[in-house]
């Protein structure tokens, strides 16, 4: 079944934000009220904005009557923000002063609309562009301050470090804007156009503002400006590489929907902005789309050339944007996110491939114009009651298919310019080239096991067909390799040349995402065909361990002074034991010690455990250590402990209380028993120590045993200077010092009937039984 790469892991999800809260509903308009102490409140953002731009506090934010205290609130935006208008863009913070969240959001930006008579350009273009790669939620909310409509405003999810937690799976690596911190104008240069400007981050500070800045540590913003500039380096001159420090796919369809969007304000426009990246765990940057205002042909530039006209020149008339060049900028060394990228014959085709799908998807048949319509609908009284809207109600309802006016711009009726734009591009001869046709991408077992080879195959239909890869991966915010498939009669694709290709894949893990692409000599296809942001996927099932094989046999949550690590740590420590007569397989095994992250730690694969055998884990949170070492470390005042897998498979789940200094928490009897606080018996039988088989030195004399009140014990010859009594599920009942006793007296009338454990000198357990 095809699924989007941000909904597939059920277990995921559980810990990741839900991305269709009632904050972004789209069919909910939001209301959001601000209450500033001073009546001044406007003055007061103009003075911040003028200056360092920093947050007034107001009294308070009510969102959709949930209201937050202490509040930061400013006014955002560059041309969109003037100091003489009413309508000002919002960036509401709603942790500045206090830890507040709604629904888990914490930064709420509001545009005000200014270049949008139609008021659906952002909310259209975030709809369709999430079909494609990843990008912010958007709708609209009525904005009140100080209890007086503002007006309405399209409601934009942040672009912040949750954002990228969220659909990256990371939040702490190197993040940058790339629109230039003071503003981008005809009289700047500094353009985040991803050139190449040498080693020096002082280069790259005007054009585009570090996100991931952390001052407390300024090596790590050293450290992120120049993975930046490795990737400028790399796209600039060493193109062949580029797909190590870029996710490629992502780029690709974010030129691809900005070209055939007419977004110009956008990395493909003049200033080269309104975009971000982020680097993912797997060190590559993902693009994400920003300020979407000005989509659809609002936006004018001149030409490369300086002149008018599709061709290279200006685009200024709604006729000039809907024939502008679909490989705009291909030749230009001042755009080479394009001109580097589509100069690989395999990359070319691969935008044609995803621009079509936009075209096709969106524009030629009219769901742009549907969504339009469907969002006006929503907000029709909303417009008319917004006093300080910038364009007439008049206007709201012609801008569908008028143009108008905005002084240096025109905004293009949306249908004036996207229908004459899905007809000029409809008839491109890079659109009409046939591409390949592909189905039946099917998995020889859509249920294997874990080690299994199955061989996947597709027919393909194109007699010029140059290539088929399969693309897979088993990790979602993992890169996609890609194989050859082959149509040669040995891959289990059937006769050569009967169009069938395959390709055989070992399976490794739970589930694998895959997808297919071919490409002819002048055009790819995917299937399906919004991969890699959409991708097919299968479920792989695995043997587990029965409950009792294995067990946790051991636990020391206190690990003072009994036993290091290799590098002479005293961490916590876990003992497994294989109670059965078989090699068990750790494979796809979990670790954990919290209930609600079942998946805390994985045991590597092609670990194994021998029949009545031990294996020692390291809870302490250092993997890169030698040896086997758990990202978890034990709370000596009690947790969990749990082994299970991903499919909810649970073989042991231990539960203890407070433990206590350099005590082992173990099964007596060895591997089956309940467990009992003892001296510990590190990677050793648990009955070395065992109460049932304890000789007491001549010495120590304890009585009566079984006892109904008092309990003496006596040393002859020695000091007993400290004594502890723990019931069998481990709990600490008493703990006494003593100063040069060798006799002394224990009440255990408060104690019910059962068994007690009395450690001598944290040295001598005794099995106590008060009847």
């Amino acid at each position: 079944m095809m699924k989007k790469t941000i909904m597939y892991f059920l277990l995921l999800l559980g810990a990741t934000q839900t991305f269709s809260q009632e904050l972004y509903d789209i069919n909910t308009i939001q209301t959001i009220e601000i209450v500033f102490a001073e009546s001044n409140w406007d003055a007061l953002l103009d003075a911040e904005k003028a200056g360092d731009n920093n947050y007034t506090e107001a009294v308070s934010v009510t969102i959709n009557g949930t209201t937050f205290n202490s509040v930061g609130v400013k006014y955002k935006g560059n041309s969109s923000y003037n100091p003489s208008q009413v309508k000002n863009p919002f960036h509401i913070e709603l942790d500045t002063y206090e830890d507040h969240n709604y629904q888990g959001y914490t930064d709420i930006k509001l545009s005000n609309v200014i270049f949008d008579p139609s008021f659906v350009r952002e909310a259209v273009s975030y709809t369709i562009l999430r079909n494609y790669m990843h990008a912010p939620q958007a709708n609209y909310a009525n904005v009140y301050v100080n209890g007086t409509l503002i007006g309405l405003y399209t409601n934009v999810e942040s672009i912040s470090k949750k954002f990228v937690n969220n659909h990256f799976g990371s939040n702490d690596n190197a993040f940058f804007s790339c629109s230039p911190p003071d503003g981008a104008g005809p009289g700047s240069s500094d353009y985040p156009n991803l050139t190449y400007l040498g080693t020096s981050s002082s280069s790259y500070e005007d054009a585009y503002e570090i996100k991931s800045d952390d001052d407390t540590d300024p090596t790590i913003a050293v450290e992120h400006w120049d993975d930046l500039i490795e990737l400028t380096d790399i796209l600039n001159n060493d193109i062949t590489n580029i797909e190590t420090v870029l996710d490629v796919d992502r780029a690709i369809w974010m030129l691809a929907f900005d070209n055939v969007m007419v977004n110009l304000d956008s990395y493909i426009g003049q200033f080269k902005q309104n975009y971000y990246l982020y680097k993912d765990d797997s060190d590559r940057f993902n693009s994400i789309v920003w300020d979407l205002n000005m989509s659809f042909g609002t936006f004018s530039q001149t030409g490369e050339g300086g002149g008018p006209g599709p061709g290279g020149g200006g685009l200024n008339t709604t006729t000039q944007k809907a024939e502008m060049d679909h490989l705009l900028h291909d030749t230009s060394n001042d755009f080479p996110l394009v001109s580097e990228l589509l100069a690989i014959p395999r990359y070319k085709k691969m935008y044609l491939a995803h621009f079509k799908t936009i075209l096709t998807e969106q524009i030629t048949n009219s769901n742009y114009l549907t969504l339009a319509n469907d969002y006006q609908n929503i907000i029709d009284t909303a417009v008319q009651n917004d006093a300080n809207k910038f364009y007439t109600y008049t206007q709201f309802l012609g801008s569908i298919d008028t143009d108008y006016s905005l002084g240096m711009n025109t905004a293009s009726g949306l249908s004036n310019l996207m229908n004459a734009r899905g007809t000029y591009l409809s008839g491109l001869s890079d659109f009409t080239n046939t591409q390949p046709t592909i189905t039946d991408v099917l998995p020889s077992n859509t249920s294997p096991l874990i080690g299994d080879v199955i061989t996947f195959t597709t027919n393909v239909i194109d007699t010029n067909t140059d290539a088929v890869f399969l693309g897979y991966r088993t990790d979602q915010n993992s890169p996609f390799t890609k194989i050859l498939m082959y149509d040669d009669g040995a891959h289990n694709d059937g006769a050569a040349g009967d169009h069938v290709y395959g390709v055989d894949l070992l399976i490794t893990d739970v589930y694998t995402q895959y997808y297919v692409y071919a490409e002819n000599d002048a055009i790819g296809a995917f299937s399906p065909v919004r991969a890699e942001h959409e991708f097919y996927s299968i479920d792989a099932t695995y043997l587990t361990i029965t409950p009792g094989d294995l067990v946790i046999n051991e636990i020391m949550a206190s690990n003072e002074t009994t036993v290091a690590d290799q590098d002479g740590e005293y961490d916590d420590w876990l003992e497994l034991y294989n109670n059965s007569s078989e090699v068990l397989s750790l494979d796809n095994l979990y670790l954990s010690d919290d209930p609600t992250d079942l998946l805390a730690w994985q045991f590597p694969n092609g670990l194994t455990i021998e029949p009545n055998s031990y294996l020692i884990v390291w809870c302490d949170k250092d993997e890169d250590q030698e040896g086997l070492h758990a990202d978890l470390k034990f709370s000596a005042g009690g947790e969990s402990a749990i082994l299970s897998y991903a499919d909810g498979t649970v073989i042991e789940d231990i539960t203890f209380g407070e433990q206590t200094d350099d005590m082992g928490y173990a099964r007596v009897p060895n591997g089956t028993g309940s467990f009992v606080i003892q001296t510990p018996t590190f990677n050793a039988n648990n009955e070395s120590l065992s109460i049932d088989e304890f000789t007491f030195e001549d010495n120590l004399n304890v009585y009566p045993n079984p006892t109904s009140d008092k309990l003496t014990i006596k040393s002859s010859n020695s000091i007993i200077e400290n004594i502890t009594v723990y019931n069998v599920q481990g709990q600490l009942l008493l703990n006494h010092n003593y100063q040069g006793a060798n006799q002394i007296e224990l009440d255990f009338t408060p104690f019910t009937k059962g068994v007690y454990l009395v450690n001598v000198n944290q040295t001598k357990t005794l099995k106590i039984v008060r009847n």
